[in-house]
């Protein structure tokens, strides 16, 4: 009679669980994952671009992406606080917003380019570089064309500032200053040329008297 009775509810269990009387455990709930690198995930090709900027040693910091409306953004964006050359920190003024990618090849210009060219031209290393800002919501001058810089893909470079103290600007330099600081100016731009999609100089027009126009992610290089 034990065994019978035994049997019955064993049997009445698992028809009981079949018929989904049984509840199973409920399934645990994520939180939304956060990066180290900040309080939200990006994309897995914005966290490539982060981790190659990172490994870079450049200081920043992730940034939202953000929408303003007229085709104008900043993805995948960083706010830079240093870059880094062969032995030292690069100090960096008036920037804004940077897309990663740009950030990136920024990085690699200032090191390989700038701070190697103001060692070997002008005997001195790079200290910062001085620039005149990056996202600006404005189509380029005389069009109806996005500028790069309303989605935060083009930095405009004004002047440069050495340890030694000498400041070389592009106003002043690019066609007057010494022999070797108009040197120094054409060989990073030179150099800019082979890493940026679009390099425009005081030779392009007035409007670029002041400084380099550095963009990223045109369709046609444009060196200039």
């Amino acid at each position: 009679m034990k065994i019978r009775g035994l049997s019955l509810i064993l049997a009445a269990c698992l028809s009981s669980a079949l018929a989904g009387c049984i509840s199973a455990p409920e399934p645990q709930r994520r939180e939304p994952a956060r990066s180290a690198l900040g309080t939200f995930s990006p994309a897995p090709a914005a966290q490539t671009c982060l981790a190659r900027l990172g490994q870079s040693d450049a200081g920043f910091t992730p940034l939202p992406d953000q929408y303003y409306g007229a085709g104008c953004s900043t993805l995948n964006a960083v706010r830079l606080t240093w870059l880094e050359s062969d032995d030292r920190r690069l100090q960096l003024s008036n920037l804004g917003p940077v897309s990663c990618p740009l950030a990136t090849t920024l990085s690699g210009w200032a090191r390989f380019g700038v701070d190697r060219a103001a060692r070997q031209i002008l005997g001195s290393p790079l200290l910062r570089i001085e620039t005149m800002g990056t996202y600006s919501c404005r189509t380029v001058a005389g069009t109806a064309r996005l500028s790069g810089h309303a989605t935060a893909n083009a930095i405009d470079i004004a002047a440069f500032l050495l340890a030694d103290g000498r400041r070389v600007s592009v106003l002043n330099n690019w066609s007057g200053g010494t022999p070797a600081e108009r040197e120094f100016l054409r060989v990073i731009h030179a150099s800019a040329c082979k890493r940026f999609g679009t390099v425009l100089s005081p030779d392009y027009n007035a409007a670029h008297r002041n400084h380099f126009h550095l963009e990223i992610g045109a369709s046609r290089p444009f060196c200039r």
